[in-house]
């Protein structure tokens, strides 16, 4: 298996209490949060690419640009879809959408960068030594 660009991903849950923006403290209402659709857009891109990488390596998110365009209630579910749009050497693009049962929720594009998590946790552990 190779990655390349349209490799094609999706993450959902039902929205329950414990999704919606005031159980996050991102908002007042009992409505899904964007912190919600946003971990299921970055969900759908990095489980899409993890079969294509070698062992020991994996994803890690490093850019959003992503609107929130419609409020989802309680008990209705929502989804989110990735496409792969762009590789350039370790930087991996993705064009990212969200809907629930009504229609779109949300758009926009989510980078991604493949590492080593052995080197990647070891350099992260480093700043408790400083």
């Amino acid at each position: 298996m190779s990655l390349e660009p349209g490799i094609k991903g999706t993450a959902s849950c039902t929205v329950s209490d414990k999704h919606t923006a005031r159980s996050l403290r991102s908002g007042g209402l009992d409505v899904l949060a964007t912190p919600i659709m946003v971990a299921l857009m970055e969900e759908a891109a990095l489980t899409s690419v993890r079969p294509y990488l070698d062992p020991g390596m994996d994803t890690v998110g490093t850019r959003l640009d992503v609107s929130h365009d419609s409020a989802t209630p309680v008990g209705m579910r929502a989804w989110a879809e990735s496409e792969l749009v762009e590789i350039d050497r370790r930087r991996l693009v993705f064009k990212v959408r969200a809907f629930d049962e009504a229609g779109p929720i949300g758009e926009g594009t989510h980078e991604r960068f493949i590492v080593n998590v052995e080197k990647f946790t070891a350099k992260c552990q480093s700043k408790l030594e400083k």
